[in-house]
């Protein structure tokens, strides 16, 4: 029988998590959990990261998951508050998917029940937005839920987890046996499709004339863009990118029409709309790909949905064929049937077509660009095109929702996998900043750009100290235009300008972050911005980027929600 050694749960907790091979925790400290901070004082191999607010904490172990493809672990010191400032972020890891681990300090297990201190059912609390939830029941018990934890979190789909730990559930102590490796409790699953499936899914792609790949997380998390690109090419069909996946694949390609949808580019849309079948690889075909509404894709078209989870197929559009697979696995496997096949139906012409409409847009996109260089303000489309000429090709971009960002999603080139992080269908403000600091510690060899509207910015710039404590070198464009764009335009064009609650006040953000010891950096024309990019990516420190972007410059994404007010 193996030797086991005594340990205080903090101790046990820690073990648990350099079994894990984490590398970096982010966290605000608290007393509910001295004991475990008290362990990571002498956990070399684990990097603490003190934030300022365990929100930004979370998305900043949210952006390092999706970044590192490993989980991203937050620590939120506090019962109570500590733990209540969590639940945005993991709400927001929860509609990503990202493999998030929470753990937090809990009441002492004596005082539940009796309004003590601080004291909220956090269990009942998380369960909505997290995969699971656990309460540690007891000290010895410590290191065997945080391994479920970890399992749990990276089982398809991934997810958030959260794990509560009572004051003396951390400071007892108990008897642990030596650790097994992760890979004797998780291993990776992959599902393959059957070979009647991959036959009857080949022969639909193969009599298509108008046929078109919608890639997704599946391929993008994967980084499978090779075996997704194979599989287009075999058909010699465009693919598409769902919505906050457009670094699924590499810009470039010539079957690659960019990102679909309502918030997509109009010929990676219209190609969706008009497609006879449509492969969805790795892709719920979910509400920021089409609203739900056959407005955003053909209502004729046979569908074949490639997921992981069982209940994503068919679940709001009716389907064809639906295989249970991993994407990149069954894109090979497709390739092969495929290539048993006879020559297919004349989908040829459908391509050309498309590859003829998407260089137009590509030119018509710099054309009008540069036909809004000379606005006294600077334009939206501008400012992108100076990004996209400045910005080094392996940046990494993080983006917050709102209507800049939202303008962004697809007017920013994605040269390399891994390039894009988004809050996808949470719509969270105030994300990209926090994101930005994680992922860069995930990936520190590559530039980190956050895009931010100077309401979002406001939210989260507390967090600049961590950026400034920890040499976290990303650079924030804030796009600066004084309101919350979204809604002012929606109460432009819908509400006859009754603007309430729709403008706001902020500090000059490039001295904000001189305060902080960041570097800060202004830009009020294209030019400038162009300055400002180069400064920043070599000034070897955080910096932030505070652009003057034309307060007018407003659009109405969703249209649709106020169409019983459209004249």
């Amino acid at each position: 029988m193996s030797q086991k050694t005594a340990m205080t749960g903090g101790q046990a907790a820690v073990q648990a998590l350099q079994n894990e091979q984490t590398s970096h925790v982010f966290g605000l400290i608290g007393s509910a959990t001295m004991e475990l901070f008290d362990a990571l004082y002498d956990a070399s191999d684990i990097q603490f990261v003190g934030v300022h607010d365990e929100r930004t904490g979370t998305h900043m172990a949210d952006g390092f998951a999706r970044a590192s493809g490993k989980s991203g672990v937050i620590l939120a010191g506090q019962n109570g508050p500590g733990a209540t400032n969590l639940v945005t972020g993991l709400a927001q890891a929860k509609a990503a998917f990202s493999p998030v681990i929470s753990l937090a300090g809990a009441l002492a297990t004596s005082h539940h029940y009796k309004d003590g201190f601080q004291e909220v059912d956090q269990e009942a609390l998380f369960r909505p937005v997290t995969k699971k939830t656990w309460n540690v029941p007891s000290t010895a018990r410590i290191q065997e839920i945080i391994q479920e934890a970890y399992r749990v979190a990276n089982a398809p789909r991934k997810g958030p987890v959260q794990v509560n730990m009572a004051r003396d559930v951390l400071s007892g102590e108990a008897e642990f046996a030596p650790l097994t490796p992760p890979s004797a409790y998780r291993m990776p699953a992959v599902a393959a499709p059957s070979p009647e499936a991959l036959k009857q899914a080949a022969q639909m792609l193969r009599g298509a004339s108008r046929p078109v790949i919608v890639a997704g997380g599946g391929i993008k998390n994967e980084r499978a863009h090779e075996a997704a690109f194979a599989l287009a090419e075999a058909i010699n069909c465009p693919i598409v990118t769902s919505p906050g996946h457009g670094d699924a694949l590499p810009f470039g390609h010539r079957l690659n029409a960019g990102q679909m949808g309502p918030r997509g580019n109009e010929v990676a849309s219209r190609l969706v709309k008009e497609a006879d079948v449509i492969l969805a690889l790795g892709t719920r075909l979910g509400f920021n790909s089409t609203f739900f509404s056959y407005d955003n894709i053909n209502k004729d078209a046979d569908i074949i949905q490639i997921e992981q989870e069982p209940t994503a197929i068919g679940r709001y559009f009716p389907i064809a064929l639906g295989m249970i697979a991993d994407a990149p696995t069954a894109a090979v496997m497709l390739t092969e049937a495929l290539s048993s096949l006879d020559d297919r139906a004349l989908a040829d012409d459908w391509t050309k077509s498309y590859q003829a409409e998407r260089q137009a847009y590509l030119a018509k996109r710099d054309e009008k660009a540069l036909a809004l260089a000379s606005a006294e303000f600077i334009q939206p489309a501008a400012l992108y095109h100076r990004l996209r000429g400045a910005l080094p090709q392996d940046s990494v971009f993080t983006m917050d929702a709102g209507t800049l960002c939202l303008q962004a999603t697809d007017n920013i080139n994605y040269h390399q996998p891994g390039s894009l992080y988004t809050p996808l269908d949470f719509g969270l403000v105030g994300f990209s900043f926090a994101c930005g600091l994680g992922a860069k510690l995930a990936v520190p060899e590559r530039p980190v750009i956050s895009l931010m509207g100077d309401g979002g910015f406001g939210m989260t710039v507390s967090e600049l100290s961590t950026a400034v404590d920890y040499g976290i070198n990303t650079v924030t464009i804030v796009m600066n235009n004084q309101c919350w764009g979204a809604e002012k335009a929606y109460q432009r064009d819908f509400f006859g300008e009754r603007y309430i609650g729709a403008n706001i006040s902020s500090p000059p953000f490039d001295k904000l972050a001189e305060l902080y010891g960041a570097k800060g950096f202004k830009a009020e024309t294209l030019d400038e911005v162009t300055q400002a990019v180069e400064a920043a990516l070599a000034c070897d420190g955080p910096a932030v980027i505070d652009v003057a972007v034309d307060p007018a410059a407003l659009y109405s994404f969703r249209r649709d929600s106020f169409a019983h007010r459209a004249k």
